[in-house]
């Protein structure tokens, strides 16, 4: 695979995905490069005329030598599955995210950006009262084990409620175990080793016990089991200052698990939130009952103790 251009930087986790598809990945940089100096470069990679995949992820401004160069490349490579794509295709088709663009001029990516249909809304309320039974057995089984691990290491209340942000930026009261120590220091976003969180809430975390009340929350509607992440009310304020286009995912409501969670490690920044808003936007733009199913899947993997990323 060959990439033109640096529009879109790929994270650590995405390029050692994308280096389990592809042989050999090399990007060739058109920025404040000259364009005989670029040509070369991509004559360079194509001589062999064995890859099969051309990605243009260029802003730069691209001469006409290598539009030329470009468009004549489907003739000149003998291999019969090559094709050209831009970033915009390729991160859907291959990193299976929405690539939201720096100019916010452009609107594309809100494209089938909607609410589910009345078909799709029905098969979500099925999942969802499925799990609801599930989910209140799991609480009963883990409740006196959770009620006796914070006796032990960080007595005080047994459930933890925080104002989160639903389907069209409704206010709602989401119902977890309680994983840090009373009256922590306030910080809305966690560390690594986090002094706040005890030992037993760490385990409740990493293995998503702690969401199992929410059942509450998909029994009143708030929630379903599938579905973008519930977000701390305090904390969307101050995502969609930065992120203007963030309250896209509030067209449905939000979930336990859902694409992103199961994609990309728990947030620390706000680029970490971008990144997960891209994956939240894809699981709204190509909904599916396949889709739900590798969500449900991948979150079990978690609970068993796989990484699930």
């Amino acid at each position: 695979m060959l990439i033109l251009g640096r529009k879109y930087k790929f994270t650590p986790l995405e390029l050692k995905r994308l280096n389990k598809k592809f042989d050999n990945i090399n990007i060739v940089r058109c920025r404040n490069r000259d364009e005989n100096e670029v040509l070369k470069e991509l004559e360079e990679y194509t001589k062999p005329n064995d890859f099969d995949l051309l990605v243009l992820n260029t802003k730069a401004k691209v001469g006409d030598d290598i539009i030329k160069y470009l468009t004549s490349l489907q003739f000149k490579i003998k291999n019969s599955s090559f094709k050209i794509m831009t970033i915009e295709q390729f991160v859907e088709e291959f990193l299976f995210k929405c690539y939201i663009p720096e100019n916010l001029n452009d609107l594309n990516y809100l494209t089938n950006i909607r609410p589910y249909n009345k078909f799709e809304y029905a098969i979500k309320k099925t999942i969802d009262y499925i799990s609801i039974v599930f989910l209140w057995i799991a609480h009963q089984y883990f409740k006196p084990k959770v009620q006796k691990a914070m006796q032990e290491q960080s007595p005080g209340n047994l459930y933890f409620t925080q104002p989160r942000v639903g389907k069209d930026a409704q206010i709602f009261q989401c119902y977890k175990f309680r994983t840090m120590h009373e009256n922590s220091e306030h910080n809305p976003y966690t560390q690594e080793n986090d002094t706040r969180i005890f030992t037993y809430g760490d385990f409740m975390r990493k293995t998503r016990i702690d969401e199992i009340p929410q059942y509450k929350n998909i029994l009143k509607g708030e929630m379903h089991l599938i579905g973008p992440r519930a977000e701390w009310n305090i904390l969307v304020e101050d995502y969609e200052k930065k992120l203007p286009y963030y309250h896209e995912r509030h067209v449905v409501a939000p979930g336990i698990t859902g694409w992103a969670q199961v994609n990309y490690p728990y947030g620390r920044n706000i680029e970490d939130t971008k990144q997960k808003l891209m994956y939240d936007l894809y699981y709204i733009k190509h909904w599916s009952l396949l889709l739900e199913m590798k969500v449900i899947w991948k979150t079990v993997m978690v609970v068993v103790g796989k990484k699930g990323l």
